[in-house]
């Protein structure tokens, strides 16, 4: 999820539609590819699926959250950090794989985002993020 956050400490979670199935939102996320660690495979897919280079974020220090949930009866695992957009008016560019982005406030984010697990690392990070403040 990276978050932006604004002049005025307002903060927003990047969420992406998938194109397939439910079309449900996520932030980016992805398989791992051979010889990639979590991390490096998180900066990919937020590259390939919202077109964010990490040149353009800052990985926030100090948050990481590890989802475990089945899907079509086979274990999978997934690894959340935060970041910082370095300018608000960054476009995402979206991959096929999604129809649609919002930015979104953690009310709206967890609104969107149908499973419980999702919406309590959201609320997780939202924690942390004023914590920091």
């Amino acid at each position: 999820a990276c978050a932006p956050a604004a002049a005025d400490g307002h903060v927003e979670y990047l969420l992406l539609q998938t194109s397939y199935g439910t079309h449900h939102w996520t932030p980016p996320k992805g398989h791992v590819d051979p010889g990639e660690d979590d991390l490096r495979t998180a900066l990919r897919e937020t590259q390939e699926e919202a077109g964010l280079t990490s040149a353009q974020f800052t990985l926030l220090e100090g948050f990481k959250k590890e989802l475990n949930y089945v899907v079509r009866g086979k274990p999978k695992t997934v690894v959340y950090w935060l970041a910082e957009l370095k300018d608000q008016d960054t476009e995402v560019k979206l991959s096929s794989e999604h129809q649609a982005f919002r930015w979104l406030t953690l009310t709206e984010a967890c609104r969107l985002a149908e499973y419980e697990d999702m919406q309590g690392t959201l609320r997780e990070a939202h924690l942390f993020l004023s914590a920091k403040e």
